[in-house]
């Protein structure tokens, strides 16, 4: 199995997918040009419908972590690489802006911890 899924979880299937494929993207477990299975196949491994893979797929490709090339397949992406990057420098972005406001780091933290709760909901 590429990643981790339990079906009696309480995070929707697709989010699992989709968090277990970047998690594995990033920290870079799938290389760049790795080919993924096809939603078909994935979601019979699963054992989940093929639209919750295919959603999972969608959000990956809107995020620049896999790219689709029609019916050669979905694969790992080289701008996933860059993700991390963009990520950086928005937190770069962000740091300043919360000195600049007077915001201590402990604030400036759960500030960002909310968005992110918020963000899984």
């Amino acid at each position: 199995m590429i990643i981790p899924f339990d079906s009696s979880s309480p995070v929707p299937p697709f989010e699992q997918v989709r968090s277990g494929l970047a998690t594995r993207i990033n920290d870079r477990s799938l290389p760049v040009g790795t080919k993924l299975p096809t939603v078909r196949q994935f979601a019979a491994d699963l054992g989940i419908a093929p639209n919750t893979v295919a959603r999972a797929y969608r959000e990956l490709e809107e995020a620049g972590l896999i790219e689709t090339r029609g019916r050669a397949g979905s694969f790992v992406a080289a701008s996933g690489d860059q993700s991390r990057r963009r990520a950086q420098q928005a937190a770069a972005r962000y740091a300043d802006l919360t000195r600049k406001l007077g915001l201590d780091d402990a604030e400036a933290l759960a500030i960002v911890r909310a968005a992110l709760d918020e963000g899984k909901g």
